[in-house]
């Protein structure tokens, strides 16, 4: 295989980089231009939230899949297809008419990204040979991808006041574009390697993934009892039950369950699905308070996130040198307790709080996020063979993916729970009528029908005090996990006796780990 040649690193690094924040980006710069689409489409609120989730659900679903095509027809033909598929989705998304097109270039680039996301970690690894050298640059790689998760909101906002709801696409096509022109030039050609293709796993993984990203996105709508989430949580019990029994008997197969055997990938990747199901959880709900209960516009909401923002492009770097000298365990579980220590602190604080008396919280959350992303993936690269990094990488975003759709659906239920009951009890204080409960959360979330009377003082009031005691819960029940998962990966990450590596994890090829077979400890 051609080497590649120094000067073209960096760039190739640059056009990673690119794509993984683009790719990121679109699972929440969509969420400030809702109000201006269901305007504009006249789309109602369940094709709203497809909108936003239909990215989401096709990227979790086929993230498997996009592992697996890499390996087999080589990762960076498959990288650069994704990218492609991406930015075409993007235009496609700017150009719909009506909502039905829209959701469906919405899919188009989750396919996009689910292709392309697997390959790049792969590709890093080829470019970057030194150990030390790769993980900073994973470092790096991860902080990008982080930036594109916690800038969103603050691009989302301005673009869309700006340029209308069609400028959130845009803004992917010329980006896409130059991308995909530096990846024909830069990014060294990795072929595939002949393997036979897991069409079962590829089908079951799918369609598993995809009815239970599909349940946790109704059941807050629907209902948990109802009828079509019941379905979707039996078919996808059913499928991915299927998919386990189906790939252990596999030589090669697509997803490699052995992985959870080895107690640091098994730590890496719990903390990639914990710290998601904790933090993109809580954070989906505060924009929501901040615009709904304390009255901000949506750009000041998406402002407020900067400090977060810059706290995780500094810490993710940080994050990458602390791997390369003491290994993944110390800034990962500093990492998740700090997550939870911000969510917790975060509850401290009313709807009246002036935000530089929380600004603290935001920081701590930022510097939390940015010390578990890049560990992760150098645990995954030091431990699983080179001919598998794709697939690896591909399980490891999957579970991230799934820790983010589980964390809005568990954490949304606690929140929905606690309202309800708070409400409740307010109104009997109030002597209000039960049926003003939904004319309240309509004037809360800002679904009021055009022309309906604003909702009175003292329901408003009585709504704004119940959905801050209710986001309270919420934040500390995901603080609670976090505090959990910490502890927990702390056990898993611990040393080896005898392996005096000093770097919380045994000296190891990574084809004693992931290759010819994962090692039992």
């Amino acid at each position: 295989m051609e080497a590649v040649q120094d000067r073209y690193r960096w760039q190739a690094l640059g056009t990673l980089c690119l794509a993984m924040f683009m790719a990121m980006l679109d699972n929440v710069v969509v969420n400030l231009a809702l109000p201006r689409i269901g305007r504009d489409l006249d789309a109602g609120v369940s094709g709203l939230q497809w909108v936003a989730e239909g990215y989401s659900l096709v990227y979790a679903a086929l993230l498997l899949t996009g592992g697996a095509l890499g390996d087999r027809y080589g990762r960076t033909g498959v990288f650069r297809l994704g990218l492609a598929l991406f930015t075409a989705g993007s235009a496609a998304a700017a150009l719909a008419g009506g909502i039905g097109a829209l959701v469906a270039a919405r899919m188009l680039q989750g396919v996009g990204a689910a292709l392309l996301t697997p390959g790049s970690l792969a590709i890093l690894r080829h470019v970057f040979t030194d150990e030390r050298e790769r993980a900073r640059t994973i470092g790096l790689w991860s902080g990008v991808s982080a930036l594109g998760l916690s800038v969103g909101p603050v691009v989302g906002g301005p673009v869309v006041d700006a340029f209308g709801w069609a400028g959130v696409f845009w803004i992917n096509v010329p980006v896409g574009v130059l991308a995909l022109v530096a990846a024909g030039r830069v990014l060294p050609a990795l072929p595939g390697r002949a393997r036979r293709i897991d069409l079962a796993g590829l089908a079951l993984s799918a369609a598993g993934f995809g009815a239970l990203v599909y349940g946790l996105v109704e059941g807050p709508g629907r209902g948990w009892t109802s009828a079509p989430v019941l379905g979707c949580g039996v078919a996808a019990a059913v499928l991915l039950g299927a998919l386990v029994r189906v790939e252990l008997r596999l030589a090669e197969p697509m997803l490699e369950l052995r992985l959870f055997r080895d107690r640091t990938l098994a730590g890496a990747l719990l903390s990639g699905l914990m710290v998601s199901f904790g933090m993109f959880g809580a954070m989906f709900f505060l924009p929501l308070m901040m615009q709904g209960v304390m009255g901000w516009a949506p750009s000041d909401a998406g402002y407020a996130g900067l400090p977060m923002t810059a706290t995780i492009v500094l810490a993710a770097p940080l994050s990458g040198w602390l791997t390369s000298r003491h290994g993944p365990r110390p800034p990962l579980v500093l990492g998740i307790a700090l997550c939870a220590a911000g969510l917790g602190g975060l509850s401290l604080y009313s709807g009246q709080a002036h935000y530089w008396s929380y600004l603290w919280t935001l920081v701590v959350l930022g510097l939390g996020m940015g010390l578990t992303f890049t560990p992760v993936s150098i645990a995954v690269l030091r431990r699983v063979a080179p001919e598998r990094t794709g697939t690896a990488s591909a399980t490891v975003n999957t579970l991230r993916e799934l820790g983010g759709v589980l964390g809005i659906a568990v954490l949304g239920a606690v929140l929905t729970g606690r309202l309800g009951s708070a409400l409740a009890t307010a109104f009997h204080r109030l002597g209000l009528p039960a049926d003003g409960v939904g004319h309240a959360v309509a004037a809360l979330t800002g679904r009021t029908a055009p022309g309906a009377a604003p909702a009175p003082p003292a329901v408003r009031a009585a709504v704004d005090g119940a959905f801050v005691d209710a986001l309270h819960l919420a934040l500390r029940s995901g603080a609670a996990a976090l505090a959990v998962t910490a502890v927990l990966v702390a056990v898993l990450l611990r040393p080896a006796p005898g392996a005096g590596s000093g770097k919380g994890e045994p000296k190891e090829t990574p084809s004693e780990v992931f290759g010819s077979g994962v090692r039992i400890r």
